[in-house]
C-alpha cells in the first residue's frame, strides 16, 4: 500500500475515496479512528492508501480532478 492523500477535512476525503473508486481502483481510509483518541478536534490528519500498483493511476485521477496528492 502506498499513501496517496493527507487531510484533516472528512468531506475532502470522502471526496478523493469517491473519485479513486469511481476509476476502478480500491483504496483505504487509514487512521479514520483517531478522533476517538484526540476528541474530534480535527488535529491529526486521516490518509489514503492504494495498492502500489495502482499509484501512479490514483495519483492522475486525483491530478486531473485538481486535487493535490501527499
Amino acid at each position: 500500500m502506498r499513501l496517496i492523500a493527507r487531510s484533516v477535512d472528512p468531506v475532502r476525503l470522502s471526496f478523493l475515496m469517491a473519485l479513486l473508486r469511481d476509476a476502478g481502483i480500491d483504496c483505504v481510509m487509514l487512521d479514520q479512528h483517531i478522533s476517538a483518541v484526540e476528541g474530534g478536534i480535527g488535529v491529526f490528519p486521516r490518509r489514503i492508501a492504494v495498492a502500489a500498483e495502482d499509484w501512479e493511476r490514483a495519483r492522475q485521477v486525483l491530478q486531473e480532478a485538481g486535487e493535490e496528492t501527499a
